[in-house]
């Protein structure tokens, strides 16, 4: 089952995770969370990792929704949204899809909630895309 939508996009790390952090912005997400796996694994493992970041996305009003309609939902948010780089040393950004999720609760009200988020993060990966050409061309 595949449970994420991704697109591969060209630029350096640091700069593809900005600009996904201010293309979820523009589509009414916070990142509440930003987790440097990398990082991470080298101070409490002592072990190298590939550079990958989990960025946890919430958009307040589609959350409170979702958690009026389902209160057991706030054990899937908030949302992920990650940037790593791949075996290829591309950049891949990769969001939960929130119809897979969204599918475990079997609650027919989160439907159009999850259809909308997923839509916002369709419109993020795009976005990122974009800016990223349209910076390096400028």
């Amino acid at each position: 089952m595949k449970y994420t939508i991704q697109q591969s996009v060209s630029g350096e790390f640091d700069d593809v995770v900005e600009t996904t952090i201010d293309a979820l912005k523009d589509e009414g997400f916070g990142v509440l969370c930003d987790i440097d796996v990398q990082a991470t694994l080298e101070e409490k493992l002592g072990e190298e990792f590939r550079q990958y970041r989990i960025l946890g996305a919430c958009n307040p009003s589609l959350a409170h929704e979702g958690l009026t309609d389902e209160i057991e939902l706030g054990a899937l948010l908030p949302c992920n949204v990650i940037v790593y780089e791949t075996d290829d040393g591309e950049i891949m950004v990769s969001a939960v899809d929130p119809q897979q999720l969204v599918g475990m609760a079997d609650n027919e009200a989160l439907d159009s909630i999850a259809t909308e988020v997923h839509d916002r993060f369709e419109r993020v990966l795009a976005s990122i895309t974009e800016d990223l050409e349209s910076s390096s061309e400028a």
